[in-house]
């Protein structure tokens, strides 16, 4: 296990990086293990740090897949070793946020989740919104949401974490950033933030100017990709590109969540089976290519 020191120290490393971002308007390059899924918890992370990389997102179903054979001191010791920063865990749990009979269900699979990650020092998890594409709510199920939300955050509040909420395109539930910041901010939960993806938000049903309401500091983590010029009708979890190959406004995007005080990790996340069954480092150092101008075009790296 990791060292009771090593625990008390991460977050407060994370607070003081975050703390001279912020005052820097900066943000950082960081790359979600769903983007190198086929190559595993190890590999992924070991070539993206010869390729530089130093921010990474964990997702749960590598971690597993690593733990079939190995412990959870083991991972952690694999990114201490690398000296890689675990900035945001994927829970792989569902059904937190909107009402089903399997809600309980989802916040104990929560709890057993955020310990596992707590462990290997992380203090930010998400989930997204996701629902099956048949589902049916109501106004009234949207007024069960800031509850099931505020129980969300008291779990993530016993491991001194923070927890986000990921809205979907294609969510029945939460589909759009207005309707998840309504959402949180009825849920008025301190260790609830809202995620802001890149391609979820350009390819769905939001405009530009949505990201007006954003609160400064609001937002509690980003995931980075681009969109291609193809018809929206096309679009699905497996066409969203690196960023700066395709044709969303990253430039005016980056400068409105400076603006709003986002100083945090932009988590590159690919479904491209290119990408995610490529080597680790030649796919990260495409990336630093070509996500790191846009950032620096954006005066934000």
């Amino acid at each position: 296990m990791l060292s009771r020191r090593t625990l008390l120290a991460t977050p407060l490393a994370l607070i003081a990086t975050r703390a001279v971002a912020v005052a820097a308007g900066k943000m950082t390059l960081a790359i979600h293990q769903n983007t190198s899924a086929a190559a595993g918890y190890r590999k992924s992370l070991e070539g993206w740090s010869r390729a530089g990389i130093k921010h990474v997102e964990i997702t749960a179903a590598l971690l597993d897949e690593f733990l079939k054979t190995d412990s959870l001191a083991a991972a952690g010791r694999v990114l201490s070793d690398l000296g890689l920063m675990p900035v945001s865990g994927a829970t792989g749990v569902g059904g937190l946020w909107e009402p089903n009979p399997g809600h309980a269900a989802a916040l104990e699979a929560l709890k057993k989740r955020c310990e596992m990650f707590a462990t290997l020092g992380l203090t930010r998890v998400y989930s997204p919104t996701g629902t099956a594409a048949n589902q049916k709510f109501t106004e009234e199920d949207y007024k069960a949401g800031p509850d099931n939300m505020r129980q969300v955050g008291e779990i993530a509040k016993q491991f001194r974490m923070t927890i986000m909420a990921e809205f979907i395109r294609t969510s029945a539930y939460i589909s759009t950033l207005p309707t998840l910041l309504k959402m949180t901010r009825a849920a008025g939960h301190p260790n609830v933030a809202p995620l802001l993806d890149f391609y979820h938000f350009w390819s769905g049903l939001n405009k530009l100017e949505d990201l007006d309401l954003i609160r400064p500091g609001e937002i509690g983590h980003v995931h980075f990709q681009d969109v291609p010029d193809i018809p929206r009708e096309l679009l699905d979890s497996t066409t969203r590109i690196i960023p700066g190959d395709g044709i969303a406004p990253l430039n005016r995007m980056l400068r409105k969540l400076a603006e709003k005080e986002y100083a945090g990790p932009l988590s590159v996340e690919l479904f491209l089976p290119k990408f995610q069954q490529a080597d680790p480092f030649e796919v990260a150092r495409e990336i630093r290519q070509k996500a790191e101008p846009v950032m620096r075009q954006a005066r934000v790296l």
